[in-house]
């Protein structure tokens, strides 16, 4: 059974995400062909959800596998546009280690007790308008910053620099969401953590 759900349909698109990223490494220095890759590795990130429900294949192990490929292709990009970039990844990562470890299948529904924003972003598993901004800003924000870094949407769709401008702050403003969402994450494991601390006995 555990080597059926490795071959389930999702993950085999998961596993085909994971070669989209290491072949846009490759052809970093080549514009054109990295951001068809890296587009299409977003664009499959739908593909895998829709392949798990519509097949009745969700797994633990799926829900697990999307977000590493999810954070793998984020931390390649961030680490190419900045020398900070590594701050970004080293938070998602960080998130995930805190959701994830109560549970992969159950971490974007276990946000009932948080604030109203928070609710929001999360709502329906990010198919809200805040989470779908929100979504926009984690995968798509580090890829325009990467066409306006290398002229990409200058040259070839001849967007004037105000547009791309424009199109990079309301990237940003989702992601400046899904910063809040995350420390929050952050700040109510560390919570939890604290709260669970086995008190030692005195002798």
């Amino acid at each position: 059974m555990a080597a059926c759900v490795l071959l389930y349909w999702p993950n085999v698109v998961d596993y085909f995400r994971m070669f989209l990223v290491f072949a846009a490494w490759c052809f970093r220095d080549a514009p054109a062909v990295f951001i068809l890759l890296y587009l299409a590795f977003v664009l499959l990130d739908d593909v895998d959800g829709w392949l798990a429900r519509r097949l009745g294949q969700t797994s633990r192990f799926g829900a697990w596998l999307d977000v590493v490929v999810d954070n793998v292709g984020r931390g390649m990009l961030w680490s190419l546009l900045f020398e900070w970039g590594w701050l970004v990844s080293s938070l998602e990562w960080c998130v995930f280690v805190c959701n994830h470890s109560r549970g992969a299948e159950e971490w974007k529904n276990s946000f009932n007790r948080s604030p109203r924003l928070i609710q929001a972003i999360m709502a329906d598993g990010f198919n809200s308008p805040l989470g779908v901004w929100v979504v926009g800003g984690l995968h798509y924000l580090p890829l325009c910053l990467y066409g306006h870094q290398t002229g990409a949407w200058t040259r070839w769709m001849g967007l004037s620099t105000w547009t791309q401008a424009v199109g990079i702050l309301v990237l940003a403003a989702g992601r400046v969401l899904a910063l809040c969402a995350e420390i929050w994450c952050v700040w109510t494991h560390m919570d939890q953590l604290i709260r669970n601390q086995p008190m030692e006995k005195q002798s």
